[in-house]
């Protein structure tokens, strides 16, 4: 029983150690750091940076196939989470915002199912899921980007409005100079 404590001590301590060391890459990386629409704008006081708003509901096929791949890319994760506050907002939640010196709401007569103000305004009142919003560090919309995206796509768009190449070429030409 004396010579078994301390090879239980022994493999617990090994245990310890293996359990508590760092992975190889921060966590912060493997997964994008959603955050709501408000958090953003809290963020945004004490460290400015751009919004991305993916804009999405509850049935929509298309956001939950970009939820499970594109999102979990972690090119596109790491991307997100460095330039961004990447904001998930559900288009049909039914909580007041406060933004801008409005408070939006949600609205039942809009749409089949309806609609919140933010996602109506954000989109220009064209509703397809999912749609990306981008916002600078003022909240003033840069784009609106529709549509399922794969993850290099994702990644191309991010970096094009990311590292502001859209003050000085078209989308087409970041692409075309990227990816010749």
């Amino acid at each position: 029983m004396k010579k078994l404590i301390p090879s239980l001590l022994l493999v617990m301590i090994l245990s310890l150690i293996f359990a508590f060391r760092p992975s190889d890459a921060p966590a912060e990386s493997k997964a994008v750091k959603w955050y709501t629409f408000e958090e953003a704008l809290e963020l945004n006081k004490e460290n400015p940076k751009k919004m991305f708003i993916d804009v999405y509901t509850d049935w929509c096929g298309w956001c939950k196939k970009m939820d499970k791949s594109t999102f979990t890319d972690p090119a596109v994760a790491a991307y997100l989470n460095e330039h961004y506050y990447p904001v998930k907002f559900n288009a049909e939640q039914k909580e007041d915002i406060e933004f801008k010196g409005y408070s939006l709401k949600y609205l039942d007569n809009v749409g089949r199912r309806g609609v919140h103000e933010l996602a109506y305004a954000l989109l220009d009142g064209r509703l397809g899921y999912p749609a990306f919003v981008y916002l600078d560090t003022k909240q003033d919309r840069i784009s609106i980007s529709p549509g399922y995206k794969e993850a290099d796509a994702m990644l191309t768009e991010l970096e094009f409005i990311g590292e502001e190449h859209y003050n000085n070429m078209t989308y087409q030409e970041f692409k075309d100079q990227k990816h010749p």
